[in-house]
Order: structure tokens, then sequence, then C-alpha cells
């Protein structure tokens, strides 16, 4: 039996009460529940990379603005299917000071997260017409997207698109889109796991090739403006955040306020939909619908029916939140710099006791510190290293279930690791490093 920082006996009967037949396979649910069976069967406290939870406060304001709203009554109405005013005022707002781009309120929407977006996003995109159905993941990516096709019973590609930035980009996109069978293309940008940015270059690129063979360009803006290598949270000054809307016009946005406000849990977030695809009219959609046009089958077709409207209560704490961000007088930037200070730290960490960053360059510079990192141990998969690592305490993810094609590679989130875990983390990978000599 292993002498490893976490028994392994319990770390066995737990994998196996789980059900688990390959850790490095299992959905981050999965993995969390793993966990914590473990840290409660062991009463050792993990060092934990695997799930994408925010670990800062809740912003202040927004808890405020929801309380009052709630106070006042707002819980007993139901909320408008389209999103209450002052947040669809706020958003459009938002768009023009962080992305210098104009977008009327009636296009801006609230979901119930981001993930609620996305689902609604394939459900409708990939019914406008028969025979093109298909959604393009720019991976590596969010696993769940996938998931989510998967649930609708939709086809999908994917490809990993390290090999392929700047001007490769376009040959590799006209060889996927050929056939003509892609409805929507998504990606995350900063990306997730990676964190490597898409620049303008390469998101005009996305732009022709998309425009060419008629598709619907969904941007995942999930870690909006945490590219801390610029400033871009000054608004209504450059640089602004990178977006596919300054470039393409059949496109939909989304923003979480998961991790740049630390509102995950009450399950908020924008969806843009550009005025251009929302006026689209496609005869394919009034099967399903019983109209042609594609904003209505969204908003009162596809968003009604999922959930009947986003709570009330966090639409006004989303809507105070960026209202004050617009009026300059909230900085969520300044906040969230943690995230990249921790990565830093963690990284150095990692690469002193034998680990290798997996996604090191973005194009020909050094990967970005922020909400992810990746990395690998010589001699190991992916698979085999997260197992592995599981005994010594410490949890992540593969890459394997992010698309990537880097079969020996594992995500790193930062954010639940606490710096007072620091000199643990660092006791841990000295102690793998020793067990594991490269």
């Amino acid at each position: 039996m292993k002498n490893t920082p976490i028994d392994y006996q319990i770390v066995r009967d737990c994998i196996s009460k789980n059900g688990l037949i390959s850790v490095g396979k299992a959905s981050i649910r999965e993995i969390k529940k793993l966990v914590d069976d473990i840290e409660q069967a062991s009463g050792q406290r993990f060092i934990r990379m695997e799930m994408g939870n925010p670990g800062l406060p809740p912003a202040a304001p927004g808890v405020k603005a929801q309380i009052e709203a709630l106070e006042k009554g707002i819980a007993s109405e139901y909320p408008d299917i389209q999103g209450i005013p002052p947040l669809k005022k706020e958003i459009s707002r938002f768009l023009k000071l962080f992305v210098n781009i104009d977008v009327d309120p009636q296009y801006c929407f609230a979901t119930v997260g981001s993930m609620q977006g996305s689902f609604a996003s394939f459900l409708t995109v990939n019914r406008m017409t028969d025979g093109k159905n298909k959604t393009l993941f720019i991976d590596p990516g969010f696993p769940v997207h996938k998931q989510q096709v998967k649930v609708l019973g939709q086809p999908f590609k994917s490809f990993d698109v390290y090999d392929y930035r700047g001007e490769r980009l376009r040959d590799k996109l006209e060889e996927e889109l050929a056939d003509g069978t892609v409805a929507s293309l998504i990606y995350s940008n900063p990306n997730n796991p990676a964190w490597f940015c898409f620049n303008e270059q390469e998101l005009q690129i996305i732009a022709e090739v998309a425009t060419k063979h008629d598709v619907v360009v969904i941007e995942d803006l999930a870690y909006f403006g945490m590219d801390f290598r610029k400033d871009y949270g000054q608004p209504g000054q450059p640089p602004y955040q990178p977006s596919i809307a300054r470039f393409y016009d059949k496109y939909i946005l989304l923003i979480s306020s998961s991790k740049i406000f630390s509102y995950a849990g009450e399950r908020i977030a924008c969806l843009i939909i550009s005025p251009k695809l929302y006026h689209t009219n496609t005869p394919d959609l009034k099967k399903y619908y019983g109209t042609d046009s594609f904003g209505h089958a969204f908003v009162f077709g596809t968003l009604y029916t999922l959930s009947s409207g986003t709570a009330h209560s966090p639409q006004c704490a989303l809507s105070h939140l960026l209202k004050l961000v617009n009026d300059g007088e909230y900085h969520f930037l300044n906040e969230v710099r943690e995230y990249g200070e921790k990565a830093a730290i963690m990284k150095k960490m990692f690469l002193e006791n034998g680990f290798r960053i997996v996604y090191d360059k973005d194009l020909d510079v050094p990967i970005g510190d922020g909400f992810y990192f990746t990395f690998s141990y010589p001699g190991f998969s992916g698979d085999e290293l997260l197992e592995e690592m599981i005994y010594y305490g410490i949890s992540a993810i593969t890459l394997d279930i992010t698309g990537s094609q880097r079969k020996e590679g594992i995500r790193a989130c930062v954010s639940l690791v606490h710096r007072d875990q620091f000199p643990d983390l660092e006791c841990r990978l000295k102690r793998f490093h020793i067990d594991h000599p490269i």
C-alpha cells in the first residue's frame, strides 16, 4: 500500500463508491463529489483546483441592491421574459464603454447564467436551417457546452486551436465549415482552460470565414477583461475587450456575472443578440416556434419555455453593478486581479517541482496569468496524473474532457486555492516530485 499524504485506502474506497471507472474521464461535478467524499472520510483538506467557483466574496453593491429589491416585494412579480429595462439599458452602455460597440437595449437580455444562454443558443440557432444543425467547438473549451448539445441530440465537430493560431486559423476554419452543415461556432475569450486570448486579427479571420459560410458565432466572455496583460477596465477608454462583435454581424455574446462579480450563486448573466441575427427570418423555424423570426423564436419560444424569465432580484443586482461600473464608480477588474497574482505564484511552484506548463504560449508570447493554467508531469498521461495527484490531496480535471488534444495535460483552477494553502501545496508538490523522480 502506498504511503501518500491522503490515506491510500480511503481514496481507493471513495473512487469505488462513486463508481468511477476512470478518474481522468470524470466530469467537473463528479470530481467535486469524489473529493468532497475523500475530505469527509480522511479529515484532510484538499488543494481544490477542479471547479471554477469564484474565490472572492460577491460584489457588495449587488448584494445590497438585491436585498433592497426583495424588501420592496419584487419576488411576487413574474419578471419580463425580455429582462428588466434598467438592466437592458446598462448592458447596452457596458457594451459601448468596454467593447466599443453600439447595441440597442432591445437586443440585450438576462439569462439564468450563461449556461442557460448557451443552451438556448444551441437549441435555437441549430434549428434555423434543415440540414445545417452542427456546432463547431473551437477547443479546448468549457466541457459542459458539449454536454449541452449532446443532451439536445445535436451533432458537433471540434478541433484544438493551439496549433492553428494566427493566419493558420483561416484554413482550418475553411476545412471545418466547407461541408455546409455547421450552424453555430463557439469559443471562449480568454480561453477556458488554456487562457490564451484571440487577438483582433484572429477575430477578423473568424468573422470573414463565418460570413462566407453563414455561421452564427457564439462568443463566451465568462472571463471578461481578465487578460491582465492589458487594462480593459477603464470605461470608454481603449484598450477594449476584444470581441467578434466589432467584425461580424451575426453573433451571440454571453457575459456572465459569475467570475467578474463573484455572483455565481445567483445565476444571472447577459446575452446579446446582434441586430442582424435577431431580425433574420428562416422558414424552418416555424416547425418549432410557429414563427420564422429568429429573435421572436429565441425570446418567446426558447427563453420563455426554459425558465419563464430570469429571477427579478438578481437582475436588479446586476443592473446596479453594471451602472456603477459604467459610471466609473466600481472598478471590477481590481478585485479579480487576485486570480492572476495567485496563478503566477502557483505556476512557479509547479515548475520548481518537475511539472511543465502545457499551453505555455499565446501565439509567440508567454501565456498570461489568470483564472486557469495547465500542467503535466513527465511519464504520465493526463488521466494517470489526475488520479495520482488525488492521493496527494490535489484535485483538478484533465484537459482531455475539454476537447484538448494534449492528452498529457491537467487544468488547474486557482480561484478556490487560498493563499494560506500555498505552503501545503508546495509541500505536496515536493513530495510528489520526490516520489516520482524524473
